[in-house]
């Protein structure tokens, strides 16, 4: 069973893009926190996580793009009301 999709086991998880995003908006605002500290430290730190942004959307992007191959192809997905997989097995 998955502990944040959304799956057969787990009709009240969520997107994966919808998980990415979220995750996106909380480094978004801690990178908004020390944008005024000069240390090397918080400098290093914040080029890490501009680097930790720009895989994050690289990742959503891809998420989003299965999620529109999976419903182009098979409908929207039945998993949140109990359904069964579009693609794979349990």
């Amino acid at each position: 069973m998955t502990r944040f999709l959304v799956s057969e086991a787990n009709p009240g998880g969520r997107k994966l893009e919808d998980v990415l995003m979220d995750i996106r908006a909380d480094v978004l605002l801690r990178c908004t926190k020390i944008s005024d500290d000069h240390r090397p430290e918080a400098l290093h730190v914040l080029a890490n996580n501009m680097q930790v942004l720009q895989h994050l959307t690289a990742a959503i992007e891809l998420a989003m793009d299965s999620t529109h191959t999976l419903d182009k192809a098979f409908g929207p997905s039945q998993s949140g009301l109990g359904g069964p997989p579009r693609i794979g097995h349990d």
